[in-house]
């Protein structure tokens, strides 16, 4: 089912479409390594592949799971051979982030003398998860979660072109449910299309051939719930509806649409972190510990998960709608955001910035300034770059 061509490959139109950086990287042969970061089943795999074909490199895969450093320099060696012949070598490594640092080490004289082109797929922020000596010697591609329509043209492509699909027919409604409900996982879709083709029931006349697919057979296949579709506009109101509902003290409401998202199969860790969020943005400073009380519901569903971690989440999502409510740390960060962007980067007044050299001190850094302690906190001084100075942002 994977395409070799960039014409073929479904989704990803923001970095591979026409012009794009990545698109004329691959059409020059002058493809950098390159880190793939992106949700599940959305075409790293396929793309690093397609890249491969297109260049005509060798195309290494190593599994991060259960490659190791000397995995790694055996490659190493191999491509270079390959490349005193002219030809390169792309390895492909999946999962880059479950790579330790000695791994990932190991990987740096090789991508840095050319040897090697990297392409590394994974699905947690490289900024945490890549060595920054790696990172800095790549570029970062992110690719987005596919829509219902590349999926469904995706299944279409498989119904057309797969031999164990051609033979088989899909009611339209399937179709689409199938599209809305895969959450943008190409692989999730196509893995389900594929076991709702091998048990669909025999025609009762040609029973060598399967009947027409329809929405419930696609339904057992995905193994999805009906109450909450994660990958359509429900999902999306429903989660609006729960921090409406705190925000609005209901602690009735809010819980009630926490258990919707939770029983039709929500990442608990989702729904913290958007807790945390809740409680800086719509409490803030008028209770301090609500965000404490939203991080440690993050940790619980972490350590224990799902189902045990609902009851956490239930005493958050609590407390936070029964707390007192302000929003001025939000409004006040919104207002210093936009003078950021309207005033550039103001340089810092001379006589708070840091003087740790003779040479700074000697250009007048830190001159003037007046130690807070010294004055009882009392001091007149100024802080803020003078274009801005009298700009106030929180009113307490």
């Amino acid at each position: 089912m994977r395409p070799l061509v960039l014409a073929d490959f479904v989704g990803q139109e923001k970095i591979i479409g026409a012009g794009k950086i990545l698109r004329l990287a691959v059409e020059r042969d002058r493809v950098p390594s390159i880190i793939f970061w992106g949700p599940p089943g959305c075409g790293k795999t396929t793309l690093a592949r397609i890249i491969a074909n297109l260049t005509q490199a060798e195309f290494v895969p190593l599994s991060a799971v259960s490659s190791g450093v000397k995995d790694i320099r055996r490659e190493a060696e191999a491509a270079a051979k390959r490349l005193q012949e002219g030809k390169k070598t792309i390895i492909f490594i999946d999962e880059i982030h479950r790579f330790n640092k000695g791994q990932q080490d190991a990987l740096l004289p090789h991508v840095e003398r050319g040897v090697i082109t990297l392409i590394g797929a994974t699905t947690e922020n490289p900024s945490f998860e890549i060595i920054s000596a790696l990172l800095s010697r790549c570029r970062v591609f992110v690719l987005e979660k596919l829509t219902a329509a590349h999926i469904k043209k995706l299944a279409e492509r498989a119904l057309t072109k797969e031999p164990v699909l051609r033979s088989i027919k899909i009611a339209p409604d399937a179709l689409q449910y199938l599209a809305e409900m895969s959450d943008g996982d190409a692989r999730v879709a196509l893995n389900a299309l594929e076991l709702a083709a091998q048990t669909s029931p025999l025609t009762p006349l040609l029973s060598k051939e399967r009947g027409v697919i329809d929405k419930k057979i696609i339904e057992e296949a995905l193994q999805k719930s009906l109450l909450y579709d994660k990958a359509g506009e429900e999902h999306y109101n429903i989660i609006s509806a729960l921090h409406k509902s705190m925000r609005g003290g209901n602690a009735d409401a809010a819980l009630y649409w926490l258990a919707r998202m939770l029983e039709g199969g929500e990442d608990p860790l989702y729904i913290a972190r958007r807790l945390i969020r809740f409680a800086s943005e719509d409490i803030g400073i008028a209770n301090s510990l609500a965000l404490p009380q939203a991080v440690a519901a993050y940790q619980a569903c972490h350590y224990i998960g799902m189902p045990e971690c609902s009851v956490n989440l239930a005493q958050a999502v609590v407390y936070m709608a029964k707390s007192k409510k302000s929003n001025e740390l939000y409004v006040a960060y919104g207002k210093a955001a936009a003078d950021v962007k309207q005033y550039g980067a103001l340089p810092v007044p001379l006589h708070i910035r840091n003087a740790p050299t003779k040479l700074m001190k000697e250009l007048k850094y830190g001159k003037g300034y007046k130690y807070s302690p010294e004055y009882d906190y009392r001091e007149e001084q100024e802080y803020l770059p003078p274009e801005i100075k009298n700009h106030k942002y929180f009113n307490l």
